[in-house]
C-alpha cells in the first residue's frame, strides 16, 4: 500500500513539473530594475547583487512595499514568495493587483494576503476580488496552507483576463472565478500594477486580533524572487480612447497553459478546496442572502459550513465550538476582519 501511494506521488509531483514547465515557456522573470520601483519603506528593502531576488522588512519603524511600474490591462502576474519565520503573528504580507493610486473611489483588486502566525500552527491566508470600488461586496475565501511558507520558497501566482480570474500556489489552482454579466462593473476591468507588502495588521489578521505583534522577534522579512509580469502595459487613459489596444495581448493570455485549468487540475483544486477552505463568502448567508452571480452553489459542499460561511467544524481534533454568534455580532466582525480563528 505505501508503494502504491508513493507511485500516485511521484506521478503528481511529475504531472505538475511538466505542466510548470510548458507554463514557463510563456512567461519570463523580470528584474527589479526593470519593471518595479519602491513602494514605502525605502530603508527596509534588501536587493540581492543579480537584481532578480529582494527582502521587505517589518520593523518598529515602518513595514515596506514595492509596485510594478507600470500598470495592465490583464496579465500573469507571479512571483515565488518565502513568508517571515517564527512569531508573526499580527503581520500582514500582500501579494496583489490594484489601481487604488488611479481611481481612488472605483478601485480594482486581486490579492493573496497572508494573516500572520503563531509557530506550530498552520499558516492561514486569504483571496479576494474588488471591481469598482466594490470593498463593501468583499468576496473573501479564506484557507490554511498544507505547508510552512517559511521554511523555503513557493510560487504564487494570479491570472486575469476578461474572461477569467485564476489564483495559484505551486502551480496549482486553488481559485477560479469566471466573469459573466451579472457581475457588472464587479469584475476588475481597468488596469492594474502589481503590488507586494509587509504590514503590522494587529488589530485583525491572527485570530481576529487576538494575538499582536510582538517586535521583540522583528526585523520580520518576507523574500521575493523570479517575479513576473506578463500582460499588456497600458496608461489607464488610453484604454478609454482606445480600448481595443491589448486585444493581442488578452488572445494570447487566453491562450496560454496557465489560463486553461486541466481536468487533473481541476480535481486538484476541487481537493485542496474541500480540506483547506474554511471560509466562503458564498456560503455567508447572513451576509448575501442572495449570494452573488459568480458563485457556483455546490448543495453538498453547503452542507459544511454554517450561515457565516465558516465550516461546522474547523477541525476534527477540536474538542469544543465556539458559541453561536448574533447576526450584529457576525456583521460587526466581518466589517473589520475579525474572525474567531484558533
Amino acid at each position: 500500500m505505501d508503494f502504491i501511494r508513493m507511485k500516485i506521488c511521484l506521478s503528481v509531483l511529475f504531472f505538475f513539473h511538466v505542466w510548470f514547465c510548458r507554463a514557463s515557456n510563456d512567461v519570463s522573470t523580470i528584474p527589479f530594475n526593470k519593471g518595479f520601483s519602491h513602494l514605502f519603506g525605502d530603508g527596509n528593502i534588501l536587493h540581492a547583487n543579480d537584481d532578480n531576488s529582494l527582502q521587505l522588512h517589518l520593523n518598529q519603524n515602518t513595514g515596506s512595499g514595492f509596485k510594478s511600474s507600470d500598470l495592465y490591462n490583464h496579465g500573469f502576474f507571479s512571483a515565488k514568495i518565502k513568508l517571515p519565520s517564527d512569531y508573526t503573528a499580527g503581520i500582514v504580507v500582500a501579494f496583489y493587483t490594484t489601481n487604488q493610486d488611479v481611481f481612488k473611489k472605483t478601485h480594482d483588486e486581486l490579492d493573496f494576503e497572508f494573516l500572520g502566525n503563531i509557530k506550530g500552527k498552520a499558516w492561514r491566508f486569504q483571496t479576494n476580488m474588488y471591481g469598482n470600488g466594490s470593498t463593501h461586496r468583499g468576496r473573501e475565501e479564506r484557507y490554511t496552507l498544507w505547508f510552512d511558507p517559511s521554511k523555503e520558497f513557493h510560487r504564487y501566482s494570479i491570472l486575469w483576463t476578461n474572461k477569467n480570474i485564476i489564483f495559484y500556489i505551486d502551480d496549482v489552482p486553488i481559485r477560479e472565478i469566471v466573469r459573466n454579466d451579472a457581475m457588472g462593473g464587479d469584475y476588475p476591468s481597468k488596469p492594474m500594477g502589481l503590488y507586494a507588502t509587509i504590514w503590522d495588521a494587529s488589530d485583525w489578521a491572527t485570530s481576529g486580533g487576538k494575538y499582536k505583534t510582538n517586535y521583540k522577534y522583528a526585523p520580520f522579512i518576507a523574500e521575493f524572487t523570479d517575479l513576473v509580469l506578463n500582460g499588456c502595459a497600458m496608461d489607464p487613459l488610453e484604454q478609454v480612447v482606445n480600448p481595443s489596444l491589448c486585444d493581442e495581448k488578452d488572445v494570447e493570455l487566453q491562450k496560454s497553459d496557465f489560463s486553461r485549468i486541466t481536468s487533473r487540475q481541476r480535481m486538484s483544486m476541487k481537493r485542496f478546496r474541500a480540506k483547506y477552505m474554511y471560509y466562503s463568502y458564498c456560503y455567508d448567508s447572513l451576509r448575501y442572502s442572495v449570494p452573488p452571480p459568480e458563485c457556483e452553489i455546490d448543495p453538498v459542499e453547503q452542507q459544511r459550513f454554517k450561515e457565516t460561511g465558516r465550516l461546522k467544524f474547523i477541525n476534527k481534533h477540536h474538542g469544543h465550538r465556539h458559541p453561536k454568534k448574533t447576526k450584529s455580532e457576525v456583521l460587526d466582525a466581518r466589517k473589520y476582519g475579525n474572525e474567531d480563528e484558533e
